[in-house]
């Protein structure tokens, strides 16, 4: 059926499917703010709103397995702990090949598979090939993080907590105990251990000298500490008619609980305190982080793959004065390094590079064929354009991103070639006869299929890029899919908007002898 002549014969019809398109794909891509300001009012809007991110995801058909082994040098991890680890995985269905590096304490194993492959099933596998492959590892050895890794996980910000007066330990422990635990129940949010200070631990410092006076060894004092520091519960016990629960002093308290526990008993026995001092400190120093040339301990804020880059930021930046409360006066909890920017500088370089184009091109048709009518027509064609991109991209899965934002930017200098050429065609017709229907139809008629092939022509550039397999075809398939909605959407708009509003607006006007409508 002619597009055109639907339009021209239903113009109501068409009018209220472009405010259709307006409605959705501005509730598609509405700011944050607004669905925040819409549920504090008890409202939830019935669309879903468009994710916002910095890259397309992936989906890459990879799996990280890291292995730690405190202690080790990289050829012990390789032998013991590596080989065993790569001899299971083969048997792992779709595995295309295993890369392993070994550094001093820590195997790191990537498994990649196929394309195609059912990426859930073949997580399943792994840990179960994992289980069985620590039956053949020495003891001691902890179960491995297991995680997949994608371009839409990648860190959108740090959460620093710095203190001009806590010690980096002090700082450490809070992050790790107040702020994580809220910062991980961000929705999309996934918050690994805290870097840049140490542990809070219970340091014990043994005395050389001493320990050749008192002939021991630091074997010793590891079996006295474990055997003087344990867990044992001991239940109930009825007294009378009650039955307290009744708790042992084999599990120290405090620290002169662990300064009392015998090393080595006889005529003089000898105690935890007297070869050493005890200390409630801090670890040994692994990571070091600088903010502004101060030493701070910073959470990195990664995102899930699935996760919208702007919510997660916005939760964020949300939560901090709650963060803050929890945490003493003299530590300031910020989000630094904010990703963000990235994104919203793209936004605001498609909308400054969209409104450039509707200027100058209505411009040039106000130059040229000297009526204000006609150049509105040609300006709405570029937003309308974009919001059917958008609708699409949305029904498709994609996210705003990059490379989505790059395709709407590059389709942007073509969306007006469709309406240009029929407006200039219709007042060609309009020379010829009196009649403004007539001549839009004659016009559209005339360029229908010319536009059509030349619409043809360019999309056929970005038609191998679904041929594509792997990474490449995931990064540049969502600026692909923006070109060609967009210029779908504009030529829908030449063949059906476009010749409805020329009937109605030129209708009115006056058919100069030179050939313009003013």
């Amino acid at each position: 059926m002619n597009p055109t002549g639907f339009a021209l014969r239903r113009p109501k019809t068409v009018v209220v499917l472009l405010l259709a398109l307006v409605l959705v794909g501005s509730a598609v891509i509405r700011p944050v703010a607004v669905d925040d300001w819409l549920r504090e009012r008890g409202v939830e809007l019935p669309i879903r709103r468009m994710s916002v991110d910095i890259f397309p995801a992936l989906n890459l058909p990879v799996i990280y397995v890291c292995q730690p082994y405190g202690g080790m040098d990289p050829a012990q991890m390789e032998g013991l702990l590596t080989n065993y680890y790569e001899y299971h995985f083969l048997y792992i269905n779709g595995i295309r090949h295993v890369e392993s590096r070994n550094v001093q304490g820590t195997a790191l194993m990537k498994l990649v598979f196929h394309p195609g492959t059912n990426m859930a099933q073949a997580m399943a596998e792994t840990i179960n090939y994992v289980n069985r492959s620590r039956a053949m590892m020495p003891p001691g050895t902890v179960p491995p993080f297991v995680m997949r890794f994608d371009t839409g996980s990648v860190p959108v910000g740090y959460l620093v907590l710095s203190s001009g007066t806590r010690t980096i330990a002090e700082i450490q422990d809070q992050a790790l105990f107040r702020v994580r635990p809220m910062f991980s129940s961000l929705p999309g949010v996934s918050a690994p251990p805290p870097f840049g200070g140490s542990a809070r631990s219970v340091v014990i410092r043994a005395n050389p000298e001493r320990l050749r006076a008192y002939g021991l060894s630091p074997d010793e004092i590891i079996t006295a500490l474990t055997r003087g520091n344990t867990i044992a519960p001991s239940g109930n016990v009825r007294v009378g008619d009650m039955y307290p629960a009744v708790p042992t002093n084999a599990l120290a308290r405090d620290l002169s609980d662990l300064g009392r526990i015998p090393v080595r008993t006889g005529e003089r026995t000898v105690y935890l305190r007297d070869i050493g001092t005890i200390e409630d400190s801090a670890d040994l120093t692994t990571g070091y982080a600088l903010v502004n040339g101060r030493r701070a301990v910073y959470i990195l804020a990664t995102k899930r793959a699935d996760a919208s880059t702007m919510d997660v930021i916005g939760q964020i930046r949300r939560s901090l004065p709650a963060m803050q409360k929890e945490l003493p006066d003299d530590i300031r909890v910020s989000f630094e390094f904010d990703q963000s920017p990235y994104v919203t500088g793209a936004i605001s370089s498609l909308s400054t590079e969209g409104l450039l184009g509707a200027a100058l091109t209505g411009l040039m048709v106000l130059v040229f064929l000297r009526d204000w009518r006609s150049a509105l027509v040609v300006v709405l064609n570029i937003p309308l354009a974009l919001l059917f991109a958008v609708t699409g991209l949305w029904l498709t899965g994609q996210t705003i991103n990059l490379m989505t934002l790059g395709g709407l930017a590059l389709a942007v200098g073509i969306l007006v070639d469709e309406a240009t050429v029929e407006i200039e065609n219709i007042h060609t017709q309009l020379r010829r006869t009196g009649s403004v229907a007539l001549a839009v139809w004659h016009g559209n008629q005339q360029t229908a299929v010319p536009r059509l092939l030349a619409l043809l022509c360019m999309l056929a550039v970005f038609l191998p890029t679904f041929f594509m397999q792997g990474a490449p075809r995931e990064l540049f398939a969502p600026l692909a899919l923006a070109v060609i909605f967009a210029m779908a959407g504009s030529y829908l708009l030449s063949s059906t908007l476009v010749p409805v509003l020329c009937v109605w607006l030129l209708r009115s006007g006056h058919v100069a002898e030179g050939g313009a409508a003013g």
